[in-house]
């Protein structure tokens, strides 16, 4: 099976209410930006961008990324509005916690949120990777002709791939 790679469309109107759990889910705080952006570069070395989107999440009022704790430790953390209004993620896991949920109640403390604010959809942008997931926690769709050189990612600079 061909892996696809594109954006992806949620309505956020079919989208599942986020629901309180043992994982605290929690918007991030600005004073926390150095452990935040830590986080990310040690979690996610080849994404160079994420700690970028973070920080400007990190900037809007209110502050547009989300962050998973355990034992007041950083596991995980969500962003919108932050490669495009419109636009979820990205989203990141520690590898060790993953297939615990916490992905999920990311995903869906973020959409909820999102659609408070009034949106009907989100983006979920340049899915590379676990499109399956987005599909079975918020019914996600590939939007066609979506692939990266084609949408708001084409204006990179650095745009290879």
């Amino acid at each position: 099976m061909e892996r696809k790679c594109g954006d992806m469309i949620v309505n956020l109107y079919q989208i599942p209410n986020y629901i309180e759990n043992k994982i605290v889910i929690k918007r991030a705080y600005y004073a926390d930006k150095d452990e935040l952006f830590e986080f990310i570069k040690k979690e996610f070395p080849d994404k160079k961008g994420w700690v970028k989107e973070a920080e400007y999440g990190l900037n809007q009022n209110p502050i547009q990324v989300y962050v998973a704790l355990i034992k007041n430790k950083i596991v995980g953390f969500a962003c919108y509005d932050c490669t495009a209004k419109g636009y979820f993620g990205p989203l990141g896991v520690m590898e060790k916690h993953r297939k615990q949920g916490i992905g999920k109640q990311l995903l869906l403390k973020t959409l909820n949120t999102m659609k408070e604010m009034g949106y009907g959809y989100a983006i979920i942008g340049w899915v590379d990777g676990p499109d399956e997931f987005y599909f079975k926690v918020a019914n996600a769709i590939y939007i066609p002709n979506s692939h990266p050189s084609k949408t708001i990612y084409s204006n990179k600079l650095l745009f290879n791939k």
